[in-house]
């Protein structure tokens, strides 16, 4: 099972995980156990770094919804940041644009955070 590398930094207002490597169903379970242990409760402001992400299926895309459903549930948000172009085209043919914002910079996507 290729295991994704994943980190974070909690920042005033912010927790940014950096997510290393192809999103798919070989590893969603490694995704959302460390999701949780990041950020056990959904409340908040949450930026994906998916700039080292050069594919993603359904599978990743069900994780980062699911987590943005929880967030909104709870007054929270999540922010995309630095998305490589394969899993632009999956955000563009899914919709995900319309309810997860995607920066071009993950400094862009933590002032957006912040002001929201």
């Amino acid at each position: 099972m290729p295991r994704l590398r994943l980190a974070h930094q909690r920042l005033p207002g912010v927790t940014v995980i950096a997510v290393i490597g192809e999103m798919d169903a070989a590893n969603r379970a490694q995704l959302e156990a460390y999701i949780a242990q990041v950020q056990p409760s959904p409340v908040g402001q949450l930026v994906f770094d998916l700039s080292e992400v050069p594919f993603m299926d359904s599978s990743g895309l069900h994780v980062l919804l699911t987590c943005a459903t929880n967030c909104l549930k709870n007054g929270g948000a999540v922010h995309l940041a630095a998305v490589q172009p394969v899993p632009t085209r999956l955000f563009e043919l899914t919709g995900v644009m319309a309810h997860m914002p995607v920066h071009d910079t993950v400094e862009g996507a933590i002032t957006a955070a912040l002001a929201s």
